[in-house]
């Protein structure tokens, strides 16, 4: 026998997110009754994760759903939504998410209007689009974000996946997602680029060597925050930090690369917060900053 408030639910977008996200809905005793998928890898990601659920047109998918999870990029969700709104397919009292972590409810507009009920449910993790993602969904909280009647709505939805609700306001939603870009996608950039210089000097294992370093390091940052904060930049060895910013202008040089300019951002980011906690003097952040753009000294006898 069905739960009590079982709901009808349409996914739109069979992406890594979308497909996950209906998969995680259908084990909380949901029915997906239809999911859109326009290109191979989604259509195989839906028999994959959503087996025996029908791949249908848009709209379609709006007219048989109570609660219609709208997963597609960023930059397609407000013209998706005007869209359907034209043709009028939004429903009174149907639910309506999307899992933009960009916007909040405000770009459902045309949803409310039609008297459906809008409401953002982000999750904050990375997806794979394959079943792993699952047990991941069970240690990893949503950024939701609706009005305040329906807000209890969003955050059970959430819990029945197995995740945690956070609400956020809906003034606070793009800094709220710049913050888990800034830390999970610029993360990837850092770990590839150390990852392509230590091969680029023969270690044949970058994973083996940062691995650990890492993970100890993320461990003592979300534990400690920035009081887990060593290395030169922090300890003011403008010695070191002037070497690391020569060799990487060499190496840049050579690649062709972007790592020069990844490093001197961060290196001044962290020498201002090392010097607000009183980590760092003045004159030892100015001569940070000098060396970072230090030019590559001359050999000797030149």
């Amino acid at each position: 026998m069905a739960k009590p408030g079982r709901l009808g639910v349409g996914i739109i977008g069979a992406g890594k997110v979308g497909a996950v996200i209906g998969a995680a809905l259908r084990a909380a005793e949901h029915a997906v009754v239809g999911v859109s998928a326009v290109s191979e890898a989604s259509r195989e990601r839906a028999e994959n994760l959503l087996p025996g659920v029908p791949i249908l047109e848009i709209q379609d998918i709006v007219e048989r759903s109570e609660l219609v999870l709208l997963a597609v990029p960023d930059d397609s969700l407000g013209e998706l939504v005007a869209g359907l709104a034209k043709l009028g397919a939004w429903q009174p009292g149907q639910l309506v998410a999307h899992t933009s972590g960009r916007f909040g409810v405000g770009i459902l507009n045309p949803v409310r209007a039609a008297g459906a009920i809008p409401l953002a449910l982000h999750p904050a993790m990375t997806f794979t689009g394959m079943s792993l993602d699952l047990t991941r969904l069970m240690d990893c909280t949503f950024g939701v974000t609706a009005d305040a009647a329906m807000l209890p709505i969003a955050q059970a939805l959430v819990v029945e996946m197995g995740a945690e609700p956070v609400a956020i306001a809906e003034a606070d939603r793009t800094i709220y997602h710049a913050a888990l870009a800034h830390s999970s996608n610029h993360m990837v950039t850092l770990v590839a680029q150390a990852s392509q210089m230590l091969r680029e000097i023969g270690v044949e294992s970058p994973e083996t060597m940062l691995g650990p370093l890492l993970r100890a390091t993320l461990e003592n940052a979300l534990a400690s925050g920035e009081s887990a904060l060593t290395g030169p930049v922090a300890r003011g060895d403008v010695g070191t930090v002037t070497a690391h910013a020569q060799a990487l202008k060499e190496y840049d040089a050579g690649a062709g690369g972007d790592v020069l300019a990844a490093y001197q951002a961060m290196a001044r980011a962290t020498a201002r917060r090392a010097g607000n906690r009183g980590l760092l003097r003045p004159e030892q952040l100015t001569d940070i900053d000098a060396a970072l753009d230090a030019e590559p000294k001359a050999p000797e006898g030149n």
